[in-house]
């Protein structure tokens, strides 16, 4: 890809898809986000059983182990409520894509594309973001 982005943001979904997606249609280095980290500990929190939970817990080590994950800050914070508006102004109700905007604002803050496997997540975002479906 010769388009190919230096860095760039995974959303949880796609980090979770990593082992299925080409490595050339992602960044050269990727970056996860601390809201990222959350969920994922989030999901081993609320496995129902203890072979999901054992999936969910590895997935989270690896990501621990290979990843520095980028802060949800104070300028992420000021871009998440610039987020906010733009969906609302698209008559899209925001409260559902809470932790969606949050990596969102994170990848935007720091000018990162965000690569993921659901682009309608991020409908209206154009201006402040570089989606990148995968």
């Amino acid at each position: 890809m010769a388009d190919r982005h230096e860095s760039g943001v995974l959303d949880t979904c796609t980090y979770l898809d990593l082992g299925q997606l080409d490595p050339a249609s992602l960044p050269k280095v990727p970056e996860l986000t601390a809201v990222t980290m959350a969920e994922l500990h989030q999901g081993v929190a609320m496995a129902k059983d203890g072979v999901t939970r054992a999936a969910r817990t590895e997935k989270l080590g690896a990501a621990i182990a290979e990843f520095a994950p980028l802060p949800f800050d104070g300028h992420a914070a000021a871009r998440y409520g610039t987020l906010v508006a733009l969906v609302i102004a698209i008559n899209r109700d925001p409260r559902p894509r809470r932790m969606d905007l949050m990596i969102a604002a994170i990848a935007s803050s720091r000018e990162l594309p965000l690569y993921t496997r659901n682009p309608s997540d991020f409908k209206g975002l154009k201006n402040l973001l570089d989606v990148i479906p995968v």
